[in-house]
């Protein structure tokens, strides 16, 4: 945990915010879709960094748990929150060893991913809640170093989220663009 941790305050240690405060886009289009499908307002932000989805569900009207590794991202969240006026329940967590104790409406993945993890959250959803998964594609566009073991291959989101009982609602993989994606909506029965 240490070394992941000291990465990612050296990230967000700077005044500018990494992915800036705007929610991520895929977030802002489907937020709609997703408030009608969730059986209520509890949401979990995984790895919120430095809280710009996990605000805008609060300002959505969701009641919103961020998890993050880095205290600097989340100092950042939390003053962040203060102007805007909202409230979110930021936790300095390490989501390698992480157990969830309660149960979620709706569940937010973006740019991360712990495969031991994924099971975990189906598991945290209320019947009927929702995930909303987006994250890096392991694909000949992608720019930069990246870890392989944290990038997924193509198709293999689809194939893990098919093994739970639930239906994916939406999944897509953008393998040509400049940084590759796949993301997904699944709704657990």
């Amino acid at each position: 945990m240490g070394d992941e941790r000291l990465k990612w305050d050296e990230r967000y240690s700077g005044e500018e915010y990494l992915l800036g405060v705007e929610p991520s886009s895929f977030l802002t289009e489907k937020i709609g879709l997703i408030k009608s499908l969730c059986p209520g307002r509890r949401a979990l932000d995984i790895a919120c960094g430095e809280g710009r989805n996990s605000i805008f569900l609060a300002q959505a009207g969701f009641a919103v748990t961020g998890l993050d590794i880095s205290r600097k991202g989340l100092d950042k969240a939390i003053r962040r929150m203060n102007e805007e006026g909202v409230q979110v329940d930021f936790q300095l967590a390490d989501l390698e060893s992480y157990e969830f104790f309660e149960t979620y409406d709706l569940i937010i993945n973006f740019n991360f991913l712990l495969r031991e993890l994924i099971p975990k959250l189906v598991f945290a959803l209320n019947p009927g809640g929702v995930i909303v998964f987006d994250t890096i594609l392991d694909a000949p566009t992608l720019q930069g170093m990246h870890n392989r073991r944290f990038l997924l291959l193509p198709g293999e989101l689809r194939a893990i989220f098919e093994g739970f009982a639930g239906k994916i609602l939406y999944y897509e993989e953008k393998p040509l663009d400049m940084t590759p994606t796949a993301k997904l909506i699944f709704q657990k029965v």
